[in-house]
């Protein structure tokens, strides 16, 4: 069972949903949408019903249907489940078994400018307790830089607050965290009916530098599925044995250290990733459908779509508004100078970026010999595409 939402929702799943009629929720938000007749609708009593009953899984492409969730299901399994990963304080809590040694402390906003920060152990990771992509996320390396990411968390909270519903990012409660050193990946995945993970995608997220929390790029490949798929399961399910998690999608960030070990950043409940993303890019390199997968309780056969898969990389890169201007002072930006610089772009999807700040993203497939194509968008303010009014 599915329940869309905005603020996106991909071709790409609508018509999965209606070629496989797998149930849609009839919200007010889905009668919105122009494929909305073609849908198999199942109404929000039934579906409740059908839920509360344990007779079907929920996956949801946006994390704004969590408001409908805790409203209408509130006798079942699914406001747990997603609270134990939305609050990113009770996560650290659940898992701390797993890393006693991993420092985390909760604070309130409010608390922040007055906090004594030779207490705290250097450097560290500031993000919201409740957040999603790299909203209000600041890493801080000594005691000198508190005060300057404070200033500017302030000022970038103004425009959170506008865009995402207090469920999806709360700016009231911030969790400080130990900063893991090592590469970061993001990984979709689900819990089946009997809370045995399945891995759907695993994606390497580079930065530009331990500054950058940015969402600029990721990109999968046969070689890092290979390289973790055996240790992020591991890890997945020791997760499902302590939280008796069932019949659930997630949305992993995690980081692997110089030794190996695997050290979770946060889990994103009841999706995968955001905006469908990343688990649209799975067809593309897969040649799998992940939302199918999921609704009917599928593992990929890794092996087979090894065989006949290439070595290239296949990449979402984030166009974020880094330009350096406000949206209201940019006229347009130059898409297709932006495709040209691409030996492969798979597909682009434009993002208006006075409402949301971000001009789309792009999916494109790269040889691995050409990587530098990816890492010089790592650097770039994509301030060359725009026109200015």
């Amino acid at each position: 069972m599915f329940i869309l939402e905005g603020p996106y929702i991909s071709d790409f799943i609508e018509d999965t949903l209606i070629k496989n009629r797998f149930k849609v929720i009839d919200t007010s938000f889905l009668k919105t949408r122009a494929k909305y007749f073609d849908f198999n609708l199942i109404s929000e009593s039934e579906a409740i019903h059908q839920l509360e009953n344990n007779n079907d899984s929920l996956y949801s492409n946006s994390e704004n249907a969590i408001d409908w969730v805790e409203q209408h299901l509130q006798l079942t399994k699914y406001p747990a489940f997603i609270s134990l990963f939305k609050d990113k304080t009770k996560f650290r809590e659940v898992i701390s078994s797993l890393y006693p040694a991993f420092y985390y402390k909760k604070v309130q906003f409010n608390a922040l400018q007055n906090l004594d920060v030779h207490t705290i152990p250097f450097p560290v990771v500031l993000k919201p307790a409740v957040g999603f992509f790299s909203l209000g996320v600041y890493t801080i390396e000594s005691p000198d830089e508190w005060d300057v990411a404070i200033e500017k968390l302030t000022n970038e909270l103004q425009t959170i607050q506008k865009l995402y519903p207090k469920s999806v990012v709360n700016t009231e409660t911030f969790l400080i965290e130990s900063y893991i050193s090592g590469k970061e990946y993001a990984v979709d995945c689900y819990f089946n009916e009997t809370g045995e993970a399945v891995i759907l995608n695993i994606l390497e997220h580079q930065f530009s530098s331990n500054k950058d929390v940015s969402d600029r790029l990721y990109f999968t490949s046969q070689e890092i599925i290979r390289k973790l798929h055996t240790k992020t399961l591991e890890f997945l399910n020791e997760l499902s044995e302590l939280t008796g998690i069932k019949n659930f999608p997630l949305h992993l960030e995690m980081r692997v250290t110089i030794n190996g070990e695997i050290i979770p950043i946060e889990g994103n409940p009841m999706r995968f990733g955001g905006w469908c993303t990343t688990a649209d890019l799975a067809f593309y390199a897969f040649g799998f459908n992940a939302y199918e997968m999921y609704q009917q309780q599928q593992k990929p056969d890794w092996n087979a779509i090894f065989n006949k898969m290439s070595d290239d990389l296949f990449s979402l890169i984030i166009l974020d508004n880094s330009t350096g201007f406000k949206a209201e002072a940019i006229k347009s930006f130059d898409y297709e100078r932006l495709l040209a610089s691409f030996e492969k772009p798979l597909e682009l999807r434009k993002v208006d970026v006075n409402e949301y700040p971000l001009f789309g993203y792009l999916y494109t497939q790269t040889p691995k010999n050409k990587f530098d194509e990816l890492a010089g968008m790592l650097h770039n303010t994509l301030e060359d595409y725009i026109e200015l009014k």
